[in-house]
Order: C-alpha cells, then structure tokens, then sequence
C-alpha cells in the first residue's frame, strides 16, 4: 500500500476559558482528546473544511476566522514504515451556535477548560496545546 500525505484542517474554538475539543474514534490517535477536524475535499478551502468538520462532528456552528498554524503528524509501525501522513492546518473559528454532541467519528465532545489542557489534565493528542497556545495568542 503506498501511503500519501493528507491535508486536513482543524478547527479551534474557544468561548471564554474553554476550548471545544473531541475524544478520537479511529486510529491515529483513538480514545485521545483533540480538535475536531478532519479532511480537506478536493476544491475545498482549509477554512471551509473546518467550519464543516465542526459541524459534522459536533453540530456546533461557526465561522472560520484565521489560519493559525500548521502541524505534520507522521505515525510509524514498528518496522519503521509511515503508516499515517497528515499535515493538519489549525483554523481559529468563531463560535456562533449550538451545543457540542459527538457525532461522525468522535465518541464524546464538550468544552474543556484551557487550563486542563495546557496542564495536560486529559489525554491530547500530540500538539494540542501547542496550537492552542497559538489560538490564545491570536485570540486577544
């Protein structure tokens, strides 16, 4: 199987000192906490994919603001070999409507303190706090 880099984008909302996070469903990075977000389609802006993803996964609404920075997450087997490529675009989103229910490939979605996630008080995947340091910089 020949594996091929994926673009899929991200979307980071936050509302007052929460952040809208998903628990994984699927492999990479099952059971662990992260934004919800998910595949660029073809002809689809990063932005616009976010603004869907969240949607899709959560029913929550909003509006897709900024780029915010971009993560590559490249997994390996044990043999070496790359077994997932994706580069991640973050996209800062505005809240407008709806309350979080996991939907599509999440198991649970809610707000999470900023605080938990940035003392690492739940299980994130890789670099969610990185981005989410981002996020509160630009969000000033």
């Amino acid at each position: 199987m020949i594996i091929t880099p994926k673009l899929a984008a991200l979307a980071v909302v936050m509302r007052e000192k929460r952040v809208l996070l998903v628990k994984r469903r699927n492999e990479p990075d099952a059971g662990l906490w992260g934004f919800p977000g998910g595949h660029v389609d073809l002809g689809e802006t990063a932005l616009a994919a976010a603004a869907r993803e969240l949607r899709e996964e959560t029913g929550v609404v909003g509006l897709p603001a900024q780029y915010l920075t971009n993560v590559d997450v490249i997994v390996h087997d044990g043999g070496g070999d790359v077994r997932f490529h994706f580069l991640l675009t973050a996209v800062l989103c505005t809240y407008v409507s709806s309350e979080p229910v996991a939907a599509d490939d999440v198991s649970e979605a809610g707000w999470v303190s900023v605080s938990d996630v940035l003392q690492r008080q739940i299980p994130c995947s890789e670099h969610v706090d990185d981005v989410l340091r981002v996020a509160q910089l630009s969000n000033r």
